[in-house]
């Protein structure tokens, strides 16, 4: 990945006593009085009739400006004072995050660094248009708002309305943004502009079905075929990918939002060598802020530049003016991505992953695939005769995070039938593999309540359940309690970076 590496280290996280030394290396920390000694214009505002006026020191001869009692001084609150109730509600997200056991796969704590970019004039600034051209074999572009705005970005660059498309099926792992629909619906904006084939899983492996992906292609003839999901724990097979792609003229795409990360520190099998074009998200995996990046090839594909093409796309195609505060911030985590406490952290990742899958298989869980070779597991509650819904509202009121998902052979969306278990966000809180051994207990606690749970519910809809379980005379209100103590008491010895 190096179109989007640098090299420097990140911020220390705080330990408390209990957690196994740092995840990334320290830095030195100034003081906050900072005294600089270049002379500075003294500068004040007002707001009169509806203009700004500025007055500021200067050899430069101004005439005065007269004042009045209308004039409303321009005062620059902080945000307790302007929002009292925005800043509640901040607060109180602060200290769920800090008690709750985050393991949704998609989420991740950024770093102090990317946070203060974030934050920072850079915010104020509009611009458009692109840097100075560089060359390189793979270029970049990075300001697509998000991965599904990339995403579309690509698809209109390279393909004409109702061209043909194939990605990975939502059901089996794949992201709404690759041309999902229904029988009676177009539910994705991609399937309503282009025509969207999907492809699956071998349901008695849970890996993706390259056999039938051949096939369909062959009949189906896409123009673009697009790698990358949303809950697959397994590595992609590029080279195959890649010839079925070759052979029906297509091009080929990764959309490595999750694994971005993992991909910088070469813990996976690495997309850039075999597909067209690659996009992500940058707040996942990789800890940046949110937005999102397209690589692609330098040189035609098909007849198309594809960085003329793209570029256009995003701007003016489909955006105006970038966010320069979230580049910034994505600059800040990319330079870090290329340091040595990067990389361990993406391989505690794996690790972390690994050990949770192998004490959840030891408890008796079926996961898809039956491991993983990322950062996610992808659980099966149906041999439980349990569901991901029913599973994800009890661990939530346990403090426990996670997302209710599909596996193969769901029927339904609203009620599916497994859960979606990620590891990145409480290994940058500093936890290792006996302390994800700890959160498979846990969540095994809170399943086995969810099964009490749902014997005392007469009917089968979700809303009864839901409707039982948070009322004030819910039969297991206790052993809830008692789960989500443990579990806060647990997650509270690890600190969170950047806030």
């Amino acid at each position: 990945m190096e179109a989007c590496c640098g090299a420097t280290s990140m911020g220390s996280l705080q330990q408390p006593g209990g957690v196994q030394g740092p995840v990334f290396a320290p830095v030195t920390k100034f003081s906050q009085q900072l005294n600089f000694n270049f002379p500075r214009p003294v500068r004040s505002l007002s707001l009169k009739r509806g203009l700004v006026v500025e007055r500021r020191a200067s050899q430069v001869s101004v005439p005065a400006v007269e004042t009045s009692s209308n004039e409303i001084p321009f005062e620059d609150y902080g945000r307790s004072e302007v929002d009292p109730e925005v800043d509640e509600i901040i607060k109180k997200e602060k200290n769920r995050q800090f008690r709750s056991l985050e393991l949704i796969a998609s989420e991740n704590f950024t770093s102090r660094a990317v946070m203060e970019t974030v934050g920072s004039c850079l915010t104020n600034k509009y611009s458009e248009g692109l840097p100075g051209k560089r060359f390189y074999q793979m270029g970049v572009n990075v300001q697509p708002l998000s991965g599904s705005p990339a995403n579309f970005a690509v698809y209109t660059a390279i393909l004409k309305p109702h061209d043909r498309i194939m990605g990975l099926d939502l059901p089996h792992g794949g992201h709404l943004s690759h041309g999902f629909m229904t029988a009676k619906r177009r539910v994705s904006g991609t399937s309503i502009y282009f025509e969207s084939m999907p492809y699956r899983l071998d349901e008695s492996t849970g890996i993706v079905d390259y056999d039938m992906l051949e096939k369909t292609a062959a009949l189906f003839r896409p123009k673009l075929i697009i790698a990358g999901a949303s809950a697959y724990s397994r590595d992609f097979d590029y080279p195959r990918m890649r010839k079925i792609a070759d052979s029906v003229g297509a091009f080929l795409m990764m959309d490595m939002a999750h694994i971005s990360g993992l991909v910088a520190a070469s813990v996976v099998a690495d997309p850039f060598e075999y597909c067209d074009i690659v996009t992500t998200t940058t707040h996942k995996s990789l800890r940046g802020p949110r937005g999102g990046m397209i690589f692609f090839k330098k040189d035609p594909v098909n007849g198309v530049e594809l960085e003329t093409a793209i570029n256009n796309a995003v701007f003016p195609g489909l955006q105006g003016g970038p966010h320069n505060h979230t580049i910034g911030g994505l600059a800040v985590c990319l330079k870090h991505a290329q340091s040595p406490e990067f990389k361990a952290y993406q391989r505690r990742v794996v690790a972390n992953c690994k050990a949770l899958a192998n004490r959840l298989v030891e408890l008796g869980f079926e996961l898809v695939s039956g491991g993983s070779d990322n950062h996610l597991v992808l659980v099966d509650l149906r041999p439980l005769g349990m569901d991901g819904a029913r599973v994800e509202k009890i661990l939530d009121m346990a403090s426990i995070t996670l997302n209710k998902n599909s596996v193969p052979g769901d029927k339904s969306a609203l009620v599916p039938g497994g859960i979606r278990i990620g590891t990145p966000a409480m290994t940058t809180r500093g936890l290792r593999e006996k302390d994800f051994v700890v959160v498979a207990d846990l969540i095994k606690e809170g399943v086995e309540i969810t099964m009490e749970a749902k014997k005392l519910v007469s009917g089968t809809k979700l809303g009864e359940f839901t409707k039982l379980v948070t009322s004030p005379d819910f039969p297991l209100k206790e052993k809830v309690e008692s789960l989500k103590d443990r579990v806060e008491t647990f997650t509270s010895r690890f600190p969170i970076p950047g806030v």
